[in-house]
């Protein structure tokens, strides 16, 4: 019996219909941008494994820090104790995140890191017996699955069938070209009552609504309404964090600076679960009481994890390379000449460009639907032609590990183009 038939007997996927699926590839190696299932057969991981491998498969400078990690401290509780390299870790992050972030909360995985941010806005408020009990996000955003971040989250098949169970969250438009003056006007009316805890946004690029991007001036605009009326700014940069944007985080681009922060995926560098909410000093005074109620309950048994940290560290150290940096800038250059070829394409409806993310919206009759049959069978062109996308309904994406190189690039961008022959 094969690896993926006995996948098949045991094991549930997620976003995943399996009275439709079929077996699904076993993957049993990879280095760099290659992964290579139980059959020999070669992908081009042109998405980074759900945007988590920037530095490649089988990182030796990774995998390095997690082995001597685990041969001098794997684990050890962080409630009542600390370890050297979640110091560590967190003595790094203050030197790279923006000026007014001071505080590291450690949790395992995005969706955490934006239930930890809800939560503190919530509590914060909470504790100062001021009621605030709401939260604004934007049309079509995607913050995670955990109760919090599917609140937030404006997809409605991801969480409709929890309407009625979730926290009271009230959309705006995203400030894409056109419509900047509309979201701007929608949050200020929205902020003027005084219900509402924190904003919460996925910054310059919304992700899962098919790379959705917009401006960093109307992002500015949005934040400074926040911060005048008493409103928590919460940046989701679980996907655009470490260098999907062109720059370490996608804030570094803003004047206005977030109140909380969330970061995952690209963290470690694909290797081990880990997620970091990180805060300004205000918040994390807000909850400093001798009455212990009003301290932050919220933890995970593997939270501030040794092992994660030290490969946490590593991947910041990867990130800040020359090599790496130059990478960034090739991808992006790459993206840019392939956005030109493209674009004038009769089946291509428009292209975008942001850092090492590129994306393209098929031209459709009919919006394409979020699992539809032009998305899978898109998807099943791809992965039949040894390239790793996973299309947004029309959307095709590509954000793909940095160290690809440019003739995997170029494969990449020509199955692209042949895909588009079959839709």
């Amino acid at each position: 019996m094969t690896l993926s038939e006995k996948d098949a007997l045991y094991n549930w996927h997620p976003y995943t219909q399996h009275q439709t699926i079929g077996l699904l590839p076993a993957i049993v190696k990879g280095k760099d941008a290659l992964l290579w299932d139980e059959n020999g057969k070669e992908y081009i991981d042109a998405i980074a494994s759900w945007w988590v491998n920037p530095y490649g498969h089988s990182n030796e400078v990774i995998a390095s820090a997690i082995y001597n990690q685990l041969t001098t401290l794997e684990h050890v509780l962080f409630g009542g104790f600390t370890n050297k390299p979640a110091v560590m870790l967190a003595e790094k992050l203050m030197e790279i995140l923006p000026f007014n972030q001071k505080k590291i909360f450690y949790s395992d995985n995005g969706s955490t890191a934006v239930e930890v941010a809800i939560k503190s806005a919530l509590q914060y408020f909470y504790n100062k017996n001021e009621k605030r009990t709401k939260i604004i996000a934007f049309e079509d955003a995607f913050h995670g699955d955990t109760f919090g971040a599917m609140a937030s989250s404006g997809i409605t098949f991801f969480t409709e069938a929890f309407q009625g169970s979730l926290l009271e969250v009230v959309r705006i438009p995203v400030p894409t070209e056109g419509k900047e003056s509309e979201s701007i006007s929608a949050l200020q009316q929205l902020v003027a009552a005084n219900e509402f805890a924190a904003f919460i946004f996925e910054p310059l690029c919304q992700g899962a609504a098919g790379m959705i991007m917009y401006a960093p001036e109307s992002l500015d605009k949005l934040i400074a309404v926040c911060k005048k009326n008493r409103v928590f700014t919460i940046a989701d940069e679980v996907m655009t964090g470490f260098g999907k944007t062109g720059k370490t985080f996608a804030c570094n681009y803003l004047n206005e600076q977030p109140d909380m922060m969330c970061l995952s995926k690209a963290l470690t560098g694909g290797t081990i679960p880990m997620a970091i909410t990180t805060f300004t000093q205000e918040i994390y005074d807000g909850f400093l009481d001798s009455d212990v109620n009003k301290a932050l309950f919220h933890g995970h048994t593997f939270t501030a994890n040794p092992t994660g940290c030290a490969a946490a560290l590593a991947s910041l150290e990867l990130l800040q390379t020359n090599t790496m940096q130059e990478n960034l800038i090739r991808v992006n250059n790459r993206h840019l000449i392939f956005k030109k070829r493209i674009v004038q394409h009769p089946k291509v409806k428009a292209t975008r460009v942001l850092g090492v993310i590129f994306a393209l919206e098929v031209e459709t009759e009919t919006k394409a639907s979020y699992y539809g049959e032009l998305r899978n069978k898109l998807y099943d062109f791809f992965i039949k032609n040894g390239v790793i996308l996973r299309p947004v309904g029309n959307i095709v994406y590509i954000l793909p590990p940095y160290i690809i190189t440019d003739e995997q690039l170029e494969k990449v961008y020509k199955v692209v183009e042949k895909a588009l022959e079959i839709v």
